[in-house]
């Protein structure tokens, strides 16, 4: 009788983790909606067609592409934001300068950075140097300012977004 009811207990987990699965699933695809309305409902606009809002509350970063008033959703990234004591700064910046990477006369490799305010970036979760993670943790407030990303991500507003795009950070 207890192999069946932990047998039972192990099944109920499972069917609610597939659950949760799609339940998050569904969210996401409301959430891009509520996002692109919410983005379309302001008068933002961008000196290039693509526009990035980084919802801290979400932890996501939103890339949009089109123009004011006619912003399509494009990409949504789950991101790490600034810790308390180091925030990442809230407003309405520009993408500026880009490097392959930064760090490694610290001991570590930040990839694919993407300025949006001075020396706060976009980039990469952090790798040691022998290519090994040292920090992958993504959806919460533990950086020094910068918004860190998955490598592929961080690569993709790098090699996709041009300077001058708007950065909207609430």
């Amino acid at each position: 009788m207890n192999f069946l009811s932990k047998l039972f207990m192990n099944n109920n987990e499972e069917k609610n983790k597939n659950t949760d699965k799609n339940s998050k699933l569904r969210n996401d695809k409301n959430y891009n909606e509520s996002v692109q309305n919410l983005v379309n409902s302001q008068n933002y606009y961008s000196a290039t067609d693509f526009l990035i809002y980084v919802d801290t509350d979400n932890f996501k970063v939103n890339i949009f592409k089109g123009k004011q008033k006619n912003w399509i959703i494009q990409k949504s990234f789950l991101c790490t934001i600034g810790k308390k004591s180091t925030p990442t700064p809230k407003g309405t910046f520009s993408i500026g300068v880009k490097g392959l990477y930064f760090g490694v006369n610290k001991g570590y490799k930040c990839w694919y950075y993407t300025s949006f305010k001075g020396n706060y970036l976009f980039h990469s979760i952090i790798y040691n140097l022998d290519g090994s993670v040292r920090d992958g943790r993504l959806g919460m407030a533990l950086s020094d300012g910068c918004i860190r990303l998955s490598k592929i991500n961080a690569k993709y507003i790098w090699d996709t977004i041009p300077t001058k795009t708007k950065v909207i950070i609430v």
